[in-house]
């Protein structure tokens, strides 16, 4: 039991859901004759949202009382519990993407600051120099740190400007 979740597969309010989704399609259906096109476009539905709660059932999701599945987003919970993959690798692989991105960006930046016309360079982006440093900046989780290492990372307190208070 996590947080008052329950397996999919034992929830009964899970199971009510499922019933009550498909007693709704299926009084949709007898509006219908049996090979029209409406009657076989539901049938289809039928078949997808049983294939639907099935699959959620047999992957270990845990519902609630409402009867919809759930996720774990505590990372501790997640791993004890074998539910990594609901948020805590899209987490990390979020960080990654966007910790690559702005790593790529400042790297742009401080190459351009260098230019004739810095500002202009922001503005209409020097594509094959950001495509370089995009592909550069693969790898920036250890190069950040190697930048850490060596102090260059970070810029002194002294050189950042601060707005009169």
């Amino acid at each position: 039991d996590v947080a008052g979740l329950t397996p999919c597969s034992e929830s009964k309010a899970f199971a009510k859901r499922k019933k009550n989704e498909v007693k709704a399609l299926n009084k949709r259906l007898k509006n219908y004759e049996a090979d029209s096109a409406p009657a076989l476009a539901l049938k289809a539905t039928i078949a997808r949202t049983e294939a639907r709660f099935d699959k959620y059932a047999k992957q270990g999701l845990l519902c609630g009382t409402d009867g919809l599945p759930h996720l774990i987003a505590d990372p501790g919970l997640a791993l004890r519990y074998g539910h990594a993959g609901d948020v805590f690798i899209p987490t990390i692989g979020f960080i990654y993407f966007a910790g690559w991105l702005g790593y790529a960006g400042s790297k742009y930046l401080q190459a351009v600051a260098a230019t004739a016309k810095p500002i202009e360079k922001e503005i209409i982006i020097d594509v094959p120099l950001a495509w370089k440093l995009l592909w550069e900046g693969f790898g920036w989780p250890l190069r950040a740190f190697a930048e850490y290492k060596n102090g260059s990372l970070m810029e002194d307190d002294a050189k950042i400007t601060v707005s009169p208070r």
